[in-house]
């Protein structure tokens, strides 16, 4: 799977703004904003803010995270076994890859009779797929990998009964030194069986093939399979949370979208993949992109609870800043974690004409 990581830069929002003011920055303004550290959350603030579907069990006998972490390293381990591991993982895998190829990093397996069932993860959070009688669903967990850590090893099956379930561990995210963009993590509480009763994890109340934790979780509409009304359903709009609209501003954004999702082929057949932004310009939420979008309000009130504490919006495109002396030309940033690129792009005979300049390292 192609792994992009843009850098989130700072946003201020108010009511009040309109679209120029959504859109664009001023010179005196043009500044990226000061870097500031999320304080991690304590157990006792993940405990509050959970959602209401998730049970959590102590466990008596448990894997550590430190155990699991390491032991399962594969930098640790000889080039033969890294091999044998990755030769079993094809494997056992091979059908959801066939049906949900590029979109998941597969971590835990479980046949029940005639159907599969495999814990995956990708850049939005985690997932439970499901391959029954050749048709595959996923369903979203709305748990932020910021906050829980499922272990590698599963003493137990993840499907029991009426519930899924999943060993773990509380942790917290903690920044390396030297290393920009990197995020390791840290055990905060060992020994915990996250449960989700399978009904509420598979509850699709539109019927739309997005479960209601994953629309609630991004801002969608679970009561409507259509939820920008532009005929389009949720599940093969590209775009499922505004209508797309052709103006000049939003072909530029479509043209970055498409830059940076270059090499990622038959995109409309991935559905789980998205590339997530924060920013509340009328013209990027416009775009008809090459990849699905989503897109999270800049005011961290608007955001929905997951989106508040998940960083799934690790892509920047920074607001435009007008030419002085030329109208059709406007710069902006692009950014990833480690880098961040200043751009400039020029409007003219109906088209843009995009130019990269250096980048540096954050």
């Amino acid at each position: 799977m192609k792994k992009i990581y843009w850098l989130i830069l700072p946003f201020t929002f108010s009511c009040s703004k309109n679209i120029e003011d959504r859109c664009f920055v001023y010179k005196k303004d043009n500044r990226d904003g000061d870097y500031k550290e999320e304080i991690p959350y304590t157990v006792q603030q993940i405990l509050n803010e959970k959602p209401d579907y998730l049970e959590i069990e102590n466990l008596k006998s448990y894997r550590s995270f430190k155990k699991d972490s390491t032991e399962y390293n594969f930098h640790n381990i000889s080039d033969e076994e890294s091999e044998k591991r990755v030769k079993t993982y094809k494997n056992d895998y091979k059908l959801f890859e066939k049906f949900f190829s590029d979109q998941f990093w597969y971590l835990q397996r479980q046949q029940i009779e005639n159907t599969l069932y495999s814990l995956a993860k990708n850049n939005l959070g985690y997932w439970l797929l499901k391959i029954e009688k050749n048709k595959p669903s996923a369903y979203f967990l709305g748990l932020s990998f910021s906050h829980y850590y499922f272990n590698k090893i599963q003493e137990n099956p993840i499907i029991k009964g009426d519930y899924f379930q999943i060993e773990g561990s509380l942790v917290k995210i903690v920044k390396v030194p030297g290393l920009p963009g990197y995020d390791d993590y840290s055990a905060i509480e060992d020994g915990k069986l996250f449960k989700i009763k399978l009904k509420d994890l598979i509850l699709d109340s539109d019927q739309d093939g997005y479960n209601d934790i994953f629309e609630k979780s991004f801002g969608l509409n679970p009561n409507n399979k259509d939820t920008d009304g532009d005929g389009i359903d949720d599940f093969n709009d590209m775009n499922p949370m505004y209508k797309s609209e052709k103006n000049k501003f939003s072909q530029l954004y479509d043209q970055l979208i498409q830059a940076n999702s270059s090499g990622i082929e038959n995109p409309e057949k991935l559905h789980y993949y998205f590339n997530v932004y924060i920013n509340d310009c009328d013209y990027f939420h416009q775009v008809n992109p090459y990849i699905k979008t989503l897109f999270i309000p800049e005011n961290k009130k608007e955001q929905t609870n997951y989106t508040r504490v998940t960083d799934v919006a690790r892509e920047n495109i920074s607001k435009m800043q007008k030419d002085e002396k030329n109208p059709n030309i406007f710069y902006f940033r692009v950014s990833e974690n480690s880098y961040s690129d200043g751009c400039s792009a020029e409007y003219k005979n109906g088209e843009w004409d995009i130019t990269i300049r250096q980048g540096f390292v954050i």
